[in-house]
């Protein structure tokens, strides 16, 4: 009899693809073996941590870098070798590991680091998740650190999202002010955006002394080798022979994005296994490109408004529509105006508009520039898409108050007009250089 004849036959309990999927996770930590062409980086983020293992504050630390570069990854990755390290000479370093897209409050930064550092038995205190104001969370916290840890390491992934920058100062600074007596703190700041200190308040920028570092986008070769190290996520033979260079070819074309890369070659192998296919090919890797696209963006877009859902779509409207890839603010705002009128949107100003592309811009949704007219006539701002716009109108009419968009562009409206190509669309109604578009 099988072991699992007495199974819920709903169920399946073998994987014909992966031997491991979870090498193949986002949140998965790879030993220093499996982590590639990184060494110099590596180094780099060790030398800044290195005076915690005996018990010093550690150099605060700046790393820029486009996404799926490994920013992140090496940083966790050094920072629990510091911590193994430490603890072999009874030096206790705790880190907090904190994703400023999700957390970007001072109050939640503070009370999220106090709660991964504190243990209750030993500091006597308690970190509640609501109830306290931000004052007493400081408070528990440096009573935490002080009485828990020896160093505290403090990771700020996506760093440039904070609300404000004072939760900078106030750690960075904590030693210098007294807040803590026993215990020191490194912070590793993470960002896409090499000018992100450009944007720090005078007084962050006089406290905080830190080096930088940037991180390269890999090429394909060093692609091909990091999916190599994850093959054991899969099967013996699964694998075609071109899959790992064909993925790593369509991601080396994303500005050399490993993150891209695992997640095409998972989503690869989950599309196969959804069609009980035996081996993952080539076809399944296409497949799993787009995917891994939409995925992606809709995470950037979720929770947008569907003012702001409109407006990407204009502007998606008139990618497609032209050999333009950058439009400004006016052109992309009277393609808006027909659109929120088919979706029976209240129409914004275009001053509104200008200020929803921004915030699109700061999320990486878009990407905005700001372009000199000439002399004395002032600046305008161009948008384009950073996402392929099939990708992001798929995407866009997913939510269910702009899927008539479909049909409107496949002519089922009884308007008869098509976004985009009617006698007055964005795109052909002003000139993309109109004098009137404004900053």
């Amino acid at each position: 009899m099988s072991a699992n004849d007495d199974r819920d036959p709903l169920f399946r309990y073998d994987d014909p693809v992966f031997a491991d999927e979870r090498l193949l996770e986002i949140t998965h930590l790879p030993g220093p073996d499996r982590i590639v062409g990184r060494d110099e980086q590596m180094q780099r983020v060790a030398d800044a941590l290195n005076p915690a293992i005996f018990g010093s504050e550690p150099n605060h630390l700046f790393i820029f870098g486009k996404t799926g570069t490994g920013k992140s990854l090496i940083s966790r990755s050094v920072t629990k070798r510091v911590i193994s390290e430490a603890g072999r000479d009874g030096v206790t370093v705790k880190y907090a590991f904190i994703d400023c897209g999700e957390q970007n409050t001072e109050a939640s930064i503070i009370k999220t680091i106090a709660q991964l550092v504190n243990e209750p038995d030993q500091s006597g205190i308690n970190v509640p998740d609501r109830g306290l104001g931000t004052g007493d969370y400081y408070k528990r916290l440096w009573q935490a650190i002080d009485r828990c840890t020896d160093v505290t390491i403090v990771i700020l992934d996506e760093i440039d999202m904070l609300e404000d920058d004072e939760v900078l100062r106030k750690l960075s600074r904590a030693g210098e002010n007294r807040r803590i007596s026993d215990s020191s703190i490194g912070i590793i700041g993470i960002s896409n955006k090499i000018d992100f200190p450009d944007h720090l308040s005078e007084r962050v920028k006089s406290s905080l002394s830190r080096d930088e570092l940037v991180f390269s986008p890999y090429d394909a070769n060093q692609l091909v080798e990091i999916l190599e190290k994850r093959r054991d996520a899969f099967h013996d033979g699964v694998l075609s022979d071109d899959v790992i260079p064909l993925t790593a070819a369509l991601a080396a074309q994303e500005h050399g994005d490993a993150r891209k890369a695992i997640d095409i070659l998972r989503n690869a192998g989950r599309i196969a296994k959804k069609q009980t296919d035996t081996h993952v090919t080539a076809e399944h890797v296409r497949d799993a490109k787009e995917k891994t696209e939409a995925d992606r963006f809709n995470e950037l877009i979720e929770g947008s408004p569907q003012q702001a859902k409109a407006i990407l779509y204009s502007l998606t409207l008139l990618t497609e529509n032209s050999s333009q890839k950058e439009f400004p603010t006016k052109i992309i705002y009277n393609q808006y105006k027909q659109i929120a009128k088919q979706l029976d949107f209240d129409v914004l100003s275009e001053r509104r508009v200008q200020e929803i592309l921004q915030e699109q811009n700061f999320l990486n949704v878009i990407q905005s520039e700001r372009e000199g007219r000439g002399r004395g006539r002032g600046a305008h701002a161009k948008h384009r898409l950073l996402e392929n716009p099939s990708i992001v109108k798929k995407v866009l009419l997913r939510d269910a108050r702009l899927a008539p968009l479909e049909d409107v562009e496949t002519g089922s409206s009884t308007s008869g007009h098509t976004p985009g190509s009617g006698p007055k669309s964005g795109a052909q109604a002003d000139s993309p250089t109109d004098s009137s578009d404004q900053p």
